[in-house]
């Protein structure tokens, strides 16, 4: 689609290391359990319906405001406390890469269009390595605030993988 606001394609990238096994990093990304433990900025979280972790796999989830800020925003933005969210799984290699396509059709006045993703694990000894690579948004405000939602429900990652390890 084309959009003289976009930057080329997975322009933004996030890095992080986990005391934590690439398996379980994986976990997080693929199962039901593991994605709705962390995914959605804080004041957020997720109900996944659908997760097939496979090519051309489905990824259908709400994302439901729980904070009073972020229901506040929810209202005057989308009129609704939670937005349904769908996409699909474009690339699977077990423990070494994701690719997901999401469908961005929630944001208010602008057309749906497309929006990616790639994640790559890696390990060395007990630490496991998660870099995420982002596209740009249609605006450079959606840009933003994906950004910013990307850095915060980073930071549930560590209570996720700590949660699993109780186990």
């Amino acid at each position: 689609m084309p959009n003289s606001d976009r930057t080329a394609p997975l322009a933004v990238s996030f890095e992080r290391t986990y005391q934590a096994s690439v398996a379980d990093l994986w976990a997080l990304w693929t199962t039901k359990e593991g994605f709705e433990s962390w995914w959605g900025p804080q004041g957020f979280r997720v109900d996944v319906q659908e997760i097939e972790p496979r090519v051309g796999g489905a990824l259908v989830y709400d994302m439901i405001a729980v904070g009073a800020g972020e229901i506040e925003f929810m209202k005057k933005t989308f009129k609704s406390v939670s937005h349904g969210t769908r996409g699909s799984f474009t690339v699977v290699v077990l423990h070494e890469r994701l690719e997901l396509v999401h469908v961005m059709d929630f944001v208010p006045g602008q057309s749906p269009y497309e929006h990616r993703m790639r994640v790559e694990f890696s390990a060395e000894g007990k630490i496991a390595r998660m870099a995420i690579f982002v596209e740009s948004h249609s605006t450079r405000e959606w840009t933003q605030a994906s950004l910013n939602g990307m850095e915060s429900q980073l930071t549930k990652v560590p209570a996720a993988l700590a949660a699993r390890a109780r186990r």
